[in-house]
């Protein structure tokens, strides 16, 4: 049967359409809120957006100004803030969400003057972190979030939180970094992959008939834009997000959590002892002492998570794509590319900077003791998963026009311009 994207998220679209046009004429010329004080801000428009992740919770505080009633909005400047840990955290005790919820609206409040309160949107959207959850658990989180969007000073929608499921969110990345790069003409556009710390997303538009007549029509996405007819091939893979994949090469298991046992690879120092903690529970882990150290061997251990976990076309090895999320944190912190400005790098690139990490993790000790293990997971989702070439090269990017690149504008614009 056909998939097609659901009314809520078609009024989605309809927004980044919109936001398209804005942004042509002062995606340069972004600019920070305009503050409480100045003048500007009584022209204001603004919108609030929660993204509760598997690893943190963030607000994107959006600015937007409009030239005469009844025009669209222009965006003029975001603030962003992100608290951890996720929400999921506080699964076996929702009611101590709620600190995390406060505070960032609190920080809100300072942002945006008293006077504009009572008519700025907020909305609250979970995505792969409470997918993981129970329902009545996810729930339960929820309804605690409810309650205090809902004391707050700010306007809140009926279904202004909810669950975003993982197609609807690389839809919306997707259309919104093709409109931002201006490459949504049908023929030129990018596609979008999106390493989350729970779920992975893969996102493109396929050319080829043998594509679209060999992928599950569950897997493609059909809406209009500009005239024109667009189907998406979708695809998200939950537990494949960077911080479950580590649970996975470690063999943790939740009956040996319970009884304090130690997970060990090959992907860490062996002299390594420590403690991390995800989704409000705390593992030990460490490195193995038999020898057996350096990329391959660690590179053996993640191929048991990617392999045959994924679904390959072979048309994304002619897809150029943009990466973002965990693909752009690991490449700046390993100096793969720069931080401020991002950058481009092939898929080989990634693997050759697994390789020295790995075979070579006493002069890394200052990282993250997850890095080697992170970026030859990475290195092996691209190929071995998603199944692109080795000269495939991904533009890593984190923020557009001094926007972060998320899900989230298009959300926030959808609901005022409508």
């Amino acid at each position: 049967m056909r998939r097609w994207i659901s009314p809520e998220l078609s009024l989605w679209l309809l927004g980044l359409l919109l936001i398209g046009f804005c942004l042509s004429d002062s995606a340069h010329n972004v600019k920070p809120p305009p503050h409480p004080g100045d003048d500007r801000s009584g022209n204001a428009t603004y919108g609030i957006v929660f993204d509760a992740g598997s690893t943190g919770t963030r607000i994107h505080i959006y600015t937007f100004t409009q030239r005469t009633t009844g025009t669209m909005l222009h965006l003029v400047g975001e603030v962003f803030e992100s608290v951890k840990p996720g929400l999921s955290a506080f699964a076996d005790r929702p009611h101590k969400c709620t600190d995390t919820v406060r505070s960032l609206l609190d920080l809100a409040q300072t942002v945006i003057p008293d006077t504009h309160w009572h008519r700025t949107t907020v909305i609250f959207k979970a995505t792969a972190g409470l997918r993981l959850l129970p329902q009545h658990q996810a729930q339960a989180l929820l309804s605690e979030v409810r309650s205090v969007l809902h004391a707050s000073p700010f306007l809140v929608p009926d279904d202004s939180v909810s669950i975003l499921s993982g197609s609807d969110e690389g839809i919306l990345a997707w259309i919104a970094v093709n409109l931002l790069t201006g490459r949504l003409d049908g023929h030129h556009t990018v596609g979008i992959l999106d390493l989350g710390g729970a779920s992975a997303q893969i996102t493109f538009l396929p050319l080829s008939k043998i594509t679209l007549d060999e992928t599950s029509q569950e897997f493609l996405a059909k809406f209009e834009l500009f005239n024109s007819s667009y189907r998406l091939y979708t695809r998200s893979y939950l537990g494949l997000g960077l911080k479950v994949a580590r649970l996975a090469v470690l063999g943790v298991s939740e009956s040996e959590v319970h009884q304090g046992t130690t997970f060990r690879s090959h992907c860490l120092l062996p002299a390594l002892e420590s403690e991390w903690s995800f989704s409000g529970v705390t593992y030990r882990y460490g490195g193995k002492t038999d020898g057996r150290t350096g990329f391959h061997s660690c590179y053996s251990e993640v191929l048991q998570v990617v392999r045959d976990e994924l679904h390959r076309v072979s048309e994304i090895r002619d897809t150029p794509f943009y990466a973002f999320s965990y693909f752009y944190d690991r490449a700046t912190e390993s100096g793969l590319i720069d931080y401020a400005s991002g950058g481009s790098a092939e898929v080989r690139d990634f693997f050759h900077k697994a390789e020295e990490v790995c075979d070579n993790m006493d002069n890394f000790t200052s990282y993250s003791p997850f890095l080697c293990m992170d970026l030859t997971y990475i290195a092996a989702l691209l190929q071995e998963g998603f199944g692109l070439p080795d000269s495939t090269m991904l533009q890593l990017t984190k923020k557009m026009h001094e926007v972060e690149i998320s899900w989230t504008l298009g959300a926030i614009y959808q609901v005022l311009q409508t």
